[in-house]
Formats: C-alpha cells, sequence, structure tokens
C-alpha cells in the first residue's frame, strides 16, 4: 500500500524518518510531499494513495474524487475540522485522528501565554503572577487535563465545564466542575478555550461570556479561531480596557485587533500548539502506527466519521 504524508507545514525530520520507518517496516510504501503551495500538487500526489497522513492541510471532496484508491486519512493532532468528513464517508474513506498525542504541547503553550499576558507581554510594566489565581477551562478532554496538571504547580484554583466529562472524573483531577458556562467565565482570571469548532460552538463566545469577566481577566484561545465571534470580541475589549485576548489562532480581524489594542491581544504568526519536536513525533508515529494496524486487521479505534 502506498502511504503519503502530505504536509503544508512539514514534520521535523525526525518525527518523518519515524514515519518512514514505521511505514515501511510493514512492508508499504511511504512517499512524502511536503511544503506544498496549491491543493492541486496535493490532488495529483494522492492520486495512486491508499492512505494519508496530514496534519492541518485540508482534505475536501475535491481530493476524494482524485485519489480513488484512498482507503484511510490520518490526521495527527486531535481536531480535524480540515477534513470534510461526509465527504470522506461518501467516497468510503476511514478518517482518523491521534488525540492525546499533541497535549502536553498546546498545555505548555497555554501556560506560557498566561504568563505572558500576566507580565504584559513582557514590557517592563508591572504585571501579575498566575500562582494562587483561579483558571477556568472551557471543555476538559486531553489538553485541558494537561494544562490543569501545569496549573497545579503554580497552585491555581482550577475548574472546568465539560457536557461529556463526568463530574466524578474532573473532581479525581483535583478540577471543581463549574455550574454553568456563565459561571466559569464569572469566577475565573484566566479563561482557556478547548472546545472543537461545530455547527453549535461557532461564534458561542461572545459579548455575552467575554463581558462577565472579572477585572483584569485573560482569555486564551489555543483552540479554533472559529469558536469565538470576533466582532463582539472587539467591542468588549473596547468596552473594558482591563481584559486581555491570547491565541494560538489568529483571528480574521487579527489586524484591526492588534492596532486598536497592541498591548492587550497577542496572536501567533502560525498555529503554533503542536509545533514542538516531541509533538511531531508522538503524532507522526500515532498516525503511522494507526495505518499500519488499519491495513494489517481493520482496526479503526480512532475513527471520526
Amino acid at each position: 500500500m502506498k502511504v503519503l504524508v502530505a504536509t503544508e507545514k512539514p514534520f521535523s525530520t525526525k518525527a518523518v524518518d519515524g514515519i518512514r520507518r514505521a511505514i515501511e517496516d510493514a512492508g508499504h510504501t511511504f512517499a512524502l510531499l511536503e511544503k506544498y503551495t496549491d491543493s492541486a500538487q496535493l490532488r495529483q500526489a494522492a492520486a495512486d494513495a491508499e492512505a494519508l497522513i496530514v496534519r492541518s492541510d485540508i482534505v475536501d471532496k475535491s481530493l476524494f474524487d482524485a485519489a480513488p484508491k484512498l482507503k484511510i486519512v490520518v490526521r495527527a493532532g486531535a481536531g480535524y475540522d480540515n477534513i470534510d468528513l461526509q465527504a470522506a464517508t461518501e467516497a468510503g474513506v476511514v478518517v482518523e485522528n491521534t488525540p492525546g498525542q499533541n497535549s502536553n504541547a498546546v498545555a505548555e503553550l497555554v501556560i506560557g501565554m498566561a504568563i505572558m499576558a500576566a507580565r504584559n507581554k513582557y514590557s517592563g510594566t508591572t504585571g501579575f503572577e498566575i500562582s494562587g489565581k483561579r483558571l477556568g477551562l472551557q471543555a476538559f478532554g486531553q489538553v485541558s487535563r494537561h494544562v490543569a496538571a501545569i496549573a497545579k504547580g503554580f497552585g491555581m484554583e482550577i475548574s472546568t465545564i465539560d457536557p461529556y466529562c463526568p463530574a466524578e472524573a474532573m473532581t479525581a483531577a483535583g478540577v471543581h466542575p463549574a455550574s454553568s458556562l456563565e459561571a466559569l467565565y464569572e469566577s475565573n482570571d484566566i479563561v482557556s478555550i478547548h472546545i472543537p469548532a461545530t455547527p453549535q460552538t461557532v461564534g458561542s463566545i461572545g459579548r455575552d461570556l467575554i463581558s462577565r469577566m472579572p477585572k483584569g481577566a485573560i482569555l486564551i484561545n489555543t483552540a479554533r479561531k472559529e469558536v469565538v465571534n470576533e466582532s463582539e470580541l472587539a467591542e468588549v475589549l473596547e468596552m473594558r480596557p482591563d481584559l486581555k485576548y491570547f491565541a494560538d489562532v489568529k483571528p480574521g480581524n487579527a489586524a484591526e485587533l492588534s492596532e486598536r489594542f497592541a498591548d492587550r491581544v497577542f496572536f501567533t504568526p502560525k498555529k503554533s500548539g503542536a509545533q514542538t519536536a516531541e509533538a511531531n513525533l508522538n503524532a507522526g508515529i500515532a498516525a503511522a502506527n494507526q495505518i499500519v494496524a488499519f491495513f494489517r486487521d481493520g482496526t479503526d479505534r480512532f475513527r471520526v466519521n
């Protein structure tokens, strides 16, 4: 079977080598497409591939139409909104993700952003310490659990809300279940967003929630930019000169926000939560192993469609 690794934003060299070994040791053919500049290049490279490993690359109906042999696509990472699941299902293609492999990398970025925001972007002006502060986690998946573990080392008081996680699991992790989403925003000095972009969540974080945050609060988004209502975010930042917004997902109105609120907003140039050597390696090898298992005996434990 031909396995194509197609990444506009490349894996590390070590990760690519590890993926290659896992694929070739299992008797499959390895192919690599990196730093491509046009979707046509991806379609051409995938034309005879039976399996595909991607990162944030767009995998849509046009690709499935161009790759009739494709049987499985694995997203090396947790989020998979870059893949058209309906088109994949219609084409008979299995889609999987690699949950948990990038979690620690993203969690460390969350804490790094919290400190950077608390210290006023290291401008030399008086900031504050995150030690002892209240941290709210919107959703309690793998990344949030890693954030909580790190935050405990700072002596932070942590709360979360997640309709898919039992309160007992939160309590067992030393995290307080919030009574409502509104309460989460009202009662925390720092709120970190960890929800996926779905029809239900897109634009759901806006004026009502953000304006409830305490004086001097920080909102951090390492999830998806679409979950924040960007125009309402700008309105609240205008009304509340004490609030800050730091994100690993550059908003559509980033230029406007940076011009109007330069000292209170920060956006990474490109999504970098998973951009560590360790996360690259973990997610890449996991994706390769999942493809090997799928072709070996049909294992599809992490199937999302």
